[in-house]
């Protein structure tokens, strides 16, 4: 997630209350059109004996509550699609984006189950759910548990601060010494970024990607390390705050490896482990999408998510 999408980076839509997320925006001249061209006919293609989809219908988990890449809206503007286990309400966002583009290709029937973070990998791997497309980066961890199709999308590691903040010029994570932080739960954001930064005061991780943000935008925190996606989707809804990106940098996050980084950046969708037939069904139409396609995405996705 390190492409420059600042030209799409307006916030558009209704205004809603926190804790309802309510719903996306209508199309109006300001919001761009879907950016991809139809996905290819694979309905042909016998899917009938796929662990997962033999009735036809994928279901994915994700938090719906993890914008951009996800999140709850309250009608089905935009493309938006029923949230299976919560009445009444909507799921939008990145990855559903994705999940419908998959589903349209084999003629699938997309359902959407609204999962905890932490309860999405042991759901694929119960078969409650036949994928989770919900941000999940491709570690080995990760990969020791389930399979992964993907990559989906590329994302940079980064960290949002204030404005006004004493690290809003930081040029480096050196220059983030001893200030107050946290991330999401579950992550490596949280459990291997803001390690490496000396004297970090890190504060208990957040349950959310939302409620990291409010962490930031309360002060209770000084920054959260977070990827380029979910920064830009805050950015775009709050102008008093601003990414901190030292990808490329003798400054930036490290890993053992390019291996392990990457292994950290891309994005996957997650699958039961030896359940090959569902993977690559996911990969075929993956593999038809180019860099640029993902960023188009991307950015429809930024510029169509509701205020949160």
């Amino acid at each position: 997630m390190k492409k420059n999408l600042t030209a799409l980076m307006l916030a558009l839509g209704l205004t809603i209350s926190l804790t309802a997320c309510g719903g996306g925006n209508d199309d109006t001249a300001d919001t761009p059109k879907y950016p991809l061209s139809p996905v290819e006919d694979l309905t042909g293609v016998d899917t009938s004996a796929i662990v997962g989809v033999e009735d036809g219908v994928l279901t994915v988990g994700m938090e719906c509550a993890y914008a951009p890449y996800n999140w709850t809206q309250m009608d089905d503007s935009n493309g938006a699609v029923p949230i299976a286990n919560v009445d009444g309400a909507y799921a939008n966002g990145y990855d559903v984006m994705i999940a419908q583009r998959i589903c349209d290709a084999y003629g699938w029937k997309l359902e959407i189950v609204s999962s905890a973070w932490d309860s999405l990998t042991p759901a694929v791997q119960s078969k409650t759910m036949d994928a989770n497309i919900a941000g999940q980066s491709m570690t080995a961890d990760r990969m020791a548990e389930v399979d992964m199709a993907g990559p989906y999308y590329y994302a940079t590691i980064v960290c949002v601060t204030t404005k006004n903040s004493k690290y809003a010029d930081a040029k480096s994570i050196a220059d983030l010494a001893g200030g107050k932080c946290t991330s999401q739960s579950g992550t490596i954001w949280y459990d291997t970024c803001l390690p490496q930064i000396q004297g970090a005061d890190i504060q208990a991780p957040a349950d959310s990607a939302p409620a990291m943000t409010m962490a930031l935008q309360t002060g209770t925190v000084d920054f959260i390390c977070t990827d380029m996606p979910t920064a830009q989707g805050a950015v775009s809804k709050d102008d008093n705050l601003v990414i901190l990106n030292f990808s490329g940098t003798d400054g930036d996050f490290q890993f053992a490896s390019e291996e392990e980084r990457a292994e950290n950046v891309n994005i996957g969708i997650s699958v039961l482990k030896d359940n090959t037939e569902l993977k690559e069904a996911m990969d075929k139409v993956l593999s038809a999408m180019t860099v640029e396609d993902f960023d188009k995405l991307m950015a429809y996705a930024i510029a169509v998510q509701p205020e949160v």
